[in-house]
């Protein structure tokens, strides 16, 4: 043996052994094929049959409208304040409740339609949407 020369055996190994890895893989599937079928153990459960049918229940729409000077609008009808108030009573009152759209003129002042949202809001409205236009 002599020093300062390079052997075949000395050579860096360029690739990894696939061998070890291969059967440490094959143990791991071994064992995970014996312990899968021993952990499963079920219990039989007589769960009560249930049929399911859509609620066809829709609740109605309601269309609140205020105008460019501020009056309210239900439906298309003109109402006052106290009467839109009693009305945003009665609907809050039903079940299911109805949903509310409010629609504002773009002149309109925001506090008219604040004042409906507040309404809406006390009267327990829950469901309040807004309708605007796209242009």
């Amino acid at each position: 043996m002599a020093f300062g020369t390079q052997d075949d055996a000395d050579d860096v190994m360029n690739e990894i052994n696939m061998t070890p890895l291969v059967d440490v893989m094959l143990v791991l599937l071994i064992i995970f094929i014996i312990t899968v079928p021993v952990m499963k153990h079920s219990v039989n459960v007589d769960l009560p049959r249930a049929t399911n049918q859509p609620e066809n229940i829709k609740p109605e729409t309601v269309r609140l409208s205020v105008a460019a000077d501020g009056k309210y609008y239900w439906n298309g009808s003109q109402v006052s304040d106290e009467e839109l108030q009693s009305r945003l009573q009665a609907e809050g009152a039903k079940q299911p409740q109805p949903d509310l759209h409010i629609q504002g003129d773009k002149e309109v002042r925001y506090e008219r339609v604040a004042q409906a949202m507040a309404s809406a809001q006390r009267a327990g409205v829950r469901k309040i949407g807004f309708v605007t236009d796209p242009q």
